[in-house]
């Protein structure tokens, strides 16, 4: 054993893993290039490996996780490279309507068969809700009924979706509340396809950033984007909503949160998946809020989003046979990873999925919370 898997083994040793173990949450390492990667580069260096084919683990999310729940990230010294991320990310505003528009390209454009045979019959790409659900079509729909009921929904509103993805909420909110709907997205696959799901009813969607939107609303929703808006422009993003929002509407937000205030994602999430994507901190949400909006509600069901994943993950390797004419096997490992150490961070609790409710100071009722 050379000193680079030494130190290798001596850092995952903590967590319980071996280098070529026995158990299936053990690495298997075909490649030598491996140990200096990742000592190199932390979490780049551990992705971009497997994404090389330099090891192979049976048990991904579970090695995943027993990684994380050591802070392992914290142990080893970060890449000039992965410091300029940061550097980027504090001097810079990572999310202009021009940066957000590439990131969208990137990933949500990827294509709708990849996305049609991973998620549910809504096309939701956020976390279901599992209280009482068995399947994933019934999570996403429990967490569509969810989000209605508390946005106290009534025929006749005027529903205002940030980040719309592929119509899913506004076609569920219009048939079953009988709501006009008019959702965003800077996704030109997503509109493409929410204006075909949801043709015929009171839905408009627009292909447009939502720095640009005008107009006044009994409700705002925003369903797993906010991840993408950037602590630069947190304080714009809520000024906007108390814009468009009336004096008695609500907002809810359902996002990603996390524990540290963090300006910059991982550097292998950032490089491959959600370049300049960001997840928030309590803090960093109360201060964008602060003399803004009203808090009325916060719901924490996080460990529900490591259930909703790894449900994607199992439909994305079903439907491996089908997709892999459309996308090369390095493209799969990437993906399998994706999915594999996002499940993991919602089981380790270092992220968290988040509803919430806010209004504006002008609202004259007594919110009452529903879960």
């Amino acid at each position: 054993m050379n000193k680079y898997q030494a130190t290798i083994e001596e850092l995952i040793l903590p967590a319980g893993i071996h280098l070529n173990g026995t158990e299936a949450f053990d690495i298997q390492v075909y490649d030598d290039r491996f140990y200096n990667h990742v000592l190199r580069y932390g979490s780049l260096g551990l992705g971009e490996s497997y994404m090389n084919g330099w090891w192979d683990c049976l048990a991904l999310d579970h090695f995943l996780f027993q990684l994380l729940n050591i802070d392992i990230e914290k142990q080893i010294s970060k890449s000039l490279k992965v410091r300029w991320q940061t550097l980027k990310a504090y001097l810079f505003n990572m999310q202009t309507i021009a940066k957000s528009v590439s990131v969208a390209h990137e990933h949500y454009d990827l294509g709708n068969d990849l996305f049609e045979a991973m998620l549910d019959k809504h096309m939701m790409y956020s976390c279901g809700y599992w209280e009482k659900a068995k399947t994933l079509d019934e999570a996403q729909e429990d967490k569509l009924e969810l989000i209605c009921r508390k946005l106290k929904l009534t025929q006749g509103m005027e529903v205002l979706d940030i980040g719309c993805g592929w119509g899913g909420f506004a076609q569920y909110a219009s048939e079953k509340y009988q709501v006009k709907v008019t959702g965003v997205t800077i996704s030109s696959q997503q509109a493409e396809m929410a204006r075909h799901r949801c043709y015929g009813l009171s839905v408009d969607i627009l292909l447009q950033d939502y720095r640009l939107l005008t107009g006044y609303y009994d409700r705002i929703v925003s369903i797993g984007m906010f991840e993408h808006v950037g602590y630069k422009n947190y304080r714009t993003y809520m000024q906007l909503v108390k814009n468009c929002l009336k004096d008695d509407g609500i907002f809810l937000l359902h996002c990603i949160g996390g524990n540290e205030n963090n300006i910059n994602t991982d550097a292998w999430i950032n490089k491959y998946i959600f370049p300049g994507g960001m997840i928030p901190s309590v803090e960093q949400l109360g201060k964008s809020i602060d003399q803004l909006l009203i808090l009325q509600d916060w719901h924490n069901f996080g460990l529900y989003y490591d259930r909703t994943l790894m449900e994607w993950l199992n439909r994305f390797r079903a439907s491996w046979g089908n997709l892999k004419y459309s996308y090369s096997e390095r493209f799969y490992r990437m993906w399998e990873y994706y999915l594999s150490l996002s499940a993991a961070s919602f089981r380790a609790r270092k992220n968290h999925l988040w509803q919430i409710i806010l209004t504006k100071p002008s609202f004259s009722q007594l919110y009452q919370s529903v879960r």
